[in-house]
């Protein structure tokens, strides 16, 4: 989009609350935090026995030792380190570190392989690397030559380090890096204050290399107030009440902006924020930390409805009688409340009895303590909130990117509009282009793409406004609807545009043994979809129906097949004529990171899978 396709009129959307003024960086956020509330919980991780817990002060402690430990190994004021790790809090003490000494942070999936994550170091000009075990070590020391201006390796974890490596100090720990840092600040006490009062709003806080669906990703440059402008915004937005007695259970991947920006809210407001990464432990930590809130990509919340839905109906019975007639209440309840509208006193009633015998049991399987959650990343099937908010669990659905900082709208909690994204946060304005494509403009944009001048210009396009790639609209409340992304939207040869993550997203709710759905019908005259399988829900209905083998096997079965063909025949009774699925063929195996058909943040790369799975696509077009 060319500057003059700006509008200047058209629809726009303000956030009603008032901002608070941002601190000038993450290190002054972080040291404010700390003088407010040194005795406080900050920090829960999880040991072999329980959990560790950290307050403000003994965080702060271990992030200044670390801070100095960079300065001693000579970092430069926004001079890069990369972290690859999996999320745990080693992640979020060497991050707050490397910017309390005025360093930047580049963030690398633990996923990536061992070229992209050469090609990302050496793009961003990191000096050291921050590896979180033997694992992602190996992949650095096999592109050792290719990442030549590397310092320096720092190790959370050397459990099956082989010692020889460290013989040229090439890899040291984060143990020996703050006993650099303490050798330092005996000599040197003020080194991390000097370095951190130097900082400025507009310095590079975090590279973060959007995983893209083709090509090599783009290193997104964000700064100090980006990063303070979100927990500002996060703070005027009151979505969080009495802070210093709320938990957020935190696994999102660190090195997406999604969970980056959660920290930034921390700091701000003072919350505990109990950490562990490894998403197989999310239902059991859920009921063990017993969190007010959380966020999560929709995968998460599809994947707890979906094991939910299936184990009711494989219970069958009374049992499942009472549960859908408990949702069923619980639905009209919901959709009353949400309406601004009173529950009349039968409903009411009803509600109280449906509560005790399901409503509140989901709940308090999830821990018994949600206010709300958060999700993101991607768009979340309206039946699937409607469920979550039928239970009592309410869901703000929110919306950005890693180039808005992850946060540019949310939902309210007195106004969470199911099917909408919110209204903006504090401080940034949406518009809709002439195209329909989402504009926005905040503190919370980006700087810039790194070293991609021209790419940076096709998307800060003038005046301050940021082209989001996404088409949506805004509703006369002002809140914000994306229907799709721009360049996702597909034509089919009769010249009718298709929105298939809308398609795809129903489709997976009305079908809760899918996983992944990829519409097709770029240049057909109907469309169609390629489905897989998931691997949590599956088993059970499996077994439940009878149906011995594993993957490839229940994707070749009839009574499969018949469940996903009823699903299809649903969901086509929604949608337009021209939008209805006219055929489907279940995959024998998942999609998955490893064979490229899935970013790290698990988004699909549509054009990966086609060609992977062109013969199967081209089956349901036989006289094309």
């Amino acid at each position: 989009m060319s500057e003059s396709a700006v509008p200047s009129a058209g629809r726009l959307s303000v956030a009603p609350e008032s901002l608070p003024t941002p601190a000038t960086s993450m290190g002054e956020l972080l040291f404010s935090r700390v003088k407010l509330t040194p005795a406080h919980e900050a920090f829960r991780s999880p040991t072999a026995t329980g959990w560790d817990s950290w307050t403000w002060a003994r965080s702060s402690e271990r992030i200044v030792d670390l801070a100095a430990g960079f300065l001693a190994l000579g970092l430069q004021p926004e001079q890069r380190v990369a972290i690859a790790s999996t999320t745990r809090l080693e992640w979020i003490f060497a991050d707050l570190a490397v910017m309390c000494a005025g360093g930047a942070t580049t963030t690398v999936y633990p996923s990536t392989n061992s070229d992209d994550v050469a090609y990302i170091i050496s793009d961003s000009g990191s000096r050291f690397v921050v590896a979180e075990d033997a694992k992602q070590l190996s992949k650095l020391l096999e592109q050792r030559a290719s990442i030549s201006g590397v310092d320096c390796v720092i190790m959370m974890d050397t459990a099956g380090v082989d010692p020889a490596v460290r013989t040229d100090e090439w890899v040291i720990t984060l143990d020996d890096l703050a006993a650099r840092g303490r050798t330092l600040l005996a000599s040197d006490p003020d080194a991390v204050i000097r370095a951190n009062d130097a900082v400025h709003s507009d310095h590079l806080a975090t590279l973060i290399y959007t995983s893209g669906t083709t090509g090599k990703p783009k290193g997104v440059e964000l700064t100090h107030k980006n990063w303070t402008y979100e927990g500002a915004a996060i703070d005027a937005m009151g979505l969080i009440t009495d802070p210093l007695n709320k938990t957020h259970f935190l696994w999102l991947p660190l090195s997406h902006s999604f969970g980056k920006v959660l920290i930034s809210a921390q700091l701000q407001l003072g919350f505990t924020t109990a950490v562990d990464g490894r998403v197989d432990k999310i239902v059991d930590n859920l009921a063990e930390i017993k969190p007010n809130f959380m966020g999560g990509a929709p995968r998460i919340f599809e994947k707890v409805y979906a094991r939910v839905q299936s184990t009711t109906e494989s219970e069958g019975g009374a049992k499942a009688s009472i549960y859908h007639w408990a949702i069923g209440i619980g639905t009209q309840v919901a959709e009353l409340t949400l309406a601004g509208k009173s529950v009349p006193f039968a409903l009411s009633a009803q509600h109280k009895i449906a509560d005790r015998l399901v409503l509140g049991k989901v709940r308090e399987r999830l821990g018994g303590n949600i206010d709300f959650m958060i999700s993101g990343s991607a768009a979340l099937s309206k039946d699937v909130s409607m469920w979550f908010a039928a239970v009592g669990l309410p869901i703000l659905e929110g919306y950005g990117l890693t180039e808005t900082s992850a946060g540019a709208c949310v939902g309210r909690l007195d106004h969470n509009w199911v099917g909408t994204v919110g209204m903006p946060f504090p401080g940034t304005e949406a518009r809709i282009a002439e195209d329909g494509e989402i504009l926005l403009r905040g503190d919370g944009i980006m700087r810039g793409y790194h070293n991609l001048p021209d790419a940076t210009a096709e998307v800060l396009i003038g005046d301050g406004w940021f082209a989001t790639g996404d088409i949506g609209e805004i509703d006369d409340d002002g809140y914000v609807r994306i229907t799709d992304r721009k360049k996702d939207l597909v034509k089919t040869s009769g010249g009718k545009y298709i929105a298939p993550a809308l398609i795809e997203s129903r489709f997976k709710a009305l079908c809760p043994i899918l996983g992944n759905v990829i519409v097709h019908a770029s240049g057909r005259n109907y469309a169609t979809a390629i489905v897989t399988l998931d691997p949590d829900v599956t088993p059970g209905v499996a077994k439940a129906a009878g149906i011995d083998g594993g993957m490839a096997q229940w994707a070749a079965s009839p009574e499969i097949d018949k469940m996903v063909r009823d699903a299809m025949t649903e969901l086509n009774s929604g949608l337009n004529r021209w939008e209805t699925i006219k055929d489907v063929r279940i995959l024998p195996r998942d999609l998955s990171v490893e064979d490229g058909e899935l970013t790290p943040s698990l988004k699909i790369k549509r054009k990966v899978v086609e060609t992977t799975f062109a013969d199967v696509i081209e089956s349901m077009y036989p006289n094309s």
